[in-house]
């Protein structure tokens, strides 16, 4: 599935509350009702997003944000990411220290996982034929060398607007 069409089904089928994590029912039911090969391609677009978002730089952003981030936690991190859009999404993979202005005052780091989106094909591709989603899988990159996120110092010269509003000073 061409990015466009990707982000397009996302911007529009994905609903947005503040402080509540994005509800992809309606993504769900829309895809469910478009042809497997479709569903396929989404789930394959949604992979690669995955991958495209998976390093050291946005998985840093998310512990200094959460107060820590499992492997999990940034997997959910990175649906909800998606979850809210081709902007956002696009700003927080180039520059992971915008988060500090792209995310509401106020915000629960519960708020910021999305488990859902990441089965949403594999659900809508059941509804509508009866069988588990098969298509091949996108390898992530290696992450190369990582740095301490316990470390305050490298944190804030890393992410000094995320520190600033999430960090120690903040």
């Amino acid at each position: 599935m061409e990015p466009d069409a990707f982000w397009s089904l996302v911007d529009r089928f994905v609903v947005r509350e503040p402080g509540a994590p994005p509800d992809v029912t309606p993504l769900e039911s829309a895809l469910a009702s478009r042809p497997a090969t479709e569903i396929v391609a989404f789930d394959l677009g949604l992979q690669q997003r995955l991958a495209d978002s998976y390093g050291w730089p946005l998985w840093g952003a998310a512990y200094l944000i959460q107060g820590g981030c499992s492997d999990d936690g940034f997997e959910y991190f990175r649906g909800w990411l998606i979850a809210m859009g081709r902007e956002m999404f696009t700003r927080a993979t180039t520059n992971p220290d915008s988060l500090a202005e792209l995310l509401d005052p106020g915000i629960d780091g519960d708020a910021l996982e999305c488990e859902d989106i990441l089965n949403v094909a594999a659900h809508a591709h059941q509804s509508a034929t009866g069988a588990e989603i098969t298509g091949a899988a996108i390898g992530y990159p290696e992450l190369g060398p990582c740095w301490d996120f316990d470390d305050d110092d490298e944190m804030r010269q890393r992410y000094p607007r995320l520190f600033e509003r999430f960090g120690d000073a903040g």
